[in-house]
């Protein structure tokens, strides 16, 4: 039996940047989309271009996207101006990108209430703007704020709302639960009325997560007709956030009756990235991972010790409804080598590297990898070191270089009747035998070390013309004067390559200066420099 096709709209890069203390920059943004992409959702919502210096930003560079339809989000026209001559609705459609979701509301109280216009002008303000979008050759669809509400109030009205939409040519029609309120039954009751009377629209869910059930709406919006699901990585979103595709799409491919009934544009293989994709998004927000958060989190397959362990260790289906590989996790059981072995050899594969399970290599990597991770290190953002530790464990890494020391200062003094900073670092190193002395100076002392470190390298400093530092983040690990640190730091080259190394330390200079050198050592191995 062939399998419904359900389609797949993230939603974290404008939904999510609306959680209280996230401030996506554009290369977050960019890095966020990218990640996306390589997971197989159907669309990426980039933000609202001309909303914020940001988004703007955003959509004047926008990302490569291989597989995923870039997506901008805006309002619908302003009563008073025709589609043509409303500026912010023309930035949106004038954006470039392929497909809009425009928001509009299909509730007659917040149209009274909020907008103040009269109803039916609310209704053909959906119509023109979504007509201007799809006269651009845009895939055009509705965002129908509120509709839930709306349509419990006042049925007739909110369906003519969307029916407008799709008479104007959206072909999404996309049923918002603003106010995260819905419950699930409800949902299913209004979802399935809206496809009886309207069986040729597609249909779309959004739902925010104030009970905690955005992600059983979405199952009941499915069993009812949609077919568009929209959701944030991780459930980002304001108030409590929106349905988390970290679980819901784990949901729909490995659970019945959704395996068998639908299919999504995610892989299987693709969804064995999620874990990763998820905490990538943790350390883009400086930010632990939820420990105990379904299928990603790394308390997700923790068996302690006693009859759990035991049990799990001859059947794991005992205490785990699905493989943790399937959703690229690791179970975790303490003192056992057992833990996290399928996900290491997983992640050694992706760099390229080829390891039979019962390698006695691999025992000794992964604890390694189990010590470094309990002194703070951590891997999941950090390719790059994650594969110099595991190449340098094989021997594949050449001594390209080595520190024999460095130094740093930070002055602070009078100029121009104000203060001025300057950080200067001295680092004494050996390239290739010969003893080399490099002083730089810089915008703060990591910004110093990195000039100062890469000034001379002697036949290898033509490698790293093109290297730049394009983002340096610093969590605070254990609390006190003498907290343990970790700095992630994400490298580029002018061949569109990113990496991002991980360092740790009680001196967060000296956890900056070993992911400077990490991702200095990487750039020469990727290079392929001989040492």
């Amino acid at each position: 039996m062939s399998r419904e096709r359900l389609f797949i709209f993230d939603t974290t890069l404008r939904d999510g940047a609306q959680t209280t203390g996230v401030d996506f920059s554009v290369e977050d943004k960019r890095q966020i989309a990218l990640a996306l992409d390589r997971l197989g959702v159907d669309y990426i919502e980039g933000g609202w271009p001309g909303a914020n210096p940001t988004d703007t930003a955003f959509f004047a560079s926008p990302p490569a996207l291989t597989t995923a339809r870039f997506t901008a989000f805006g309002m619908t026209k302003r009563s008073g101006r025709s589609a043509a001559n409303d500026p912010s609705l023309a930035q949106v459609l004038d954006s470039g990108a392929p497909a809009i979701c425009l928001v509009g509301k299909a509730s007659g109280f917040q149209v009274d209430v909020a907008l103040e216009i009269p109803r039916q002008e609310n209704i053909d303000n959906i119509a023109r703007s979504i007509e201007a979008a799809a006269a651009k050759g845009r895939e055009a669809m509705l965002d129908a704020e509120h509709f839930f509400d709306g349509y419990k109030a006042d049925p007739q009205y909110a369906l003519d709302c969307v029916k407008a939409a799709a008479g104007a040519g959206a072909k999404w029609l996309v049923l918002c639960d603003t106010n995260g309120g819905t419950m699930p039954e409800d949902v299913y009751a209004i979802v399935s009325e809206v496809k009886a009377k309207l069986p040729d629209a597609r249909l779309g869910i959004h739902a925010h997560n104030d009970t905690g059930q955005a992600v059983a709406v979405t199952l009941a919006a499915i069993r009812a007709g949609a077919r568009q699901l929209q959701g944030t990585l991780n459930g980002l979103g304001e108030r409590c956030g929106n349905a988390n595709l970290c679980t819901l799409l784990p949901n729909l491919m490995l659970k019945e009756p959704y395996a068998s009934r639908f299919e999504t544009g995610v892989t299987g293989e693709q969804l064995a990235r999620i874990t990763h994709v998820s905490r990538l998004l943790d350390e883009i927000l400086n930010r632990a991972p939820a420990r105990h958060a379904p299928y990603v989190g790394p308390s997700a397959f923790a068996h302690k010790g006693g009859l759990h362990s035991s049990a799990v260790l001859k059947d794991p289906t005992t205490y785990e409804h699905v493989k943790p590989e399937s959703v690229g996790n690791a179970r975790v059981i303490p003192v056992s080598d057992q833990s996290g072995r399928a996900n290491v050899l997983a992640r050694l594969k992706e760099v390229g590297i080829e390891l039979d399970a019962k390698d006695p290599q691999v025992s000794r990597l992964l604890e390694q990898i189990k010590q470094r991770e309990f002194s703070g290190y951590a891997y999941d953002g950090a390719e790059a070191s994650f594969e110099l530790l595991a190449r340098r464990a094989l021997g594949q890494v050449p001594d390209y270089f080595t520190v024999d020391s460095f130094r740093v200062s930070v002055e602070r003094r009078r100029d121009n009747g104000g203060f001025t900073t300057e950080s200067e670092a001295v680092v004494r190193l050996k390239v290739a035998g010969k003893k080399v002395h490099n002083v730089g100076s810089g915008n703060g002392p990591v910004n110093a070390l990195d000039a100062a470190l890469r000034k001379d390298l002697g036949k290898y400093s033509s490698h790293l013309s093109d290297l730049r530092l394009v983002d340096f983040k610093v969590r605070i690990l254990t609390s006190g004067t003498e907290a343990v640190t970790r700095v992630m730091v994400e490298s580029a080259d002018g061949k569109g390559n990113r990496w991002s190394t991980v360092g740790v330390s009680e001196n967060i200079v000296d956890a900056s200066f070993e992911a400077l050198t990490d991702s200095i050592t990487y750039k020469l191995l990727r290079d392929g420099a001989k040492a």
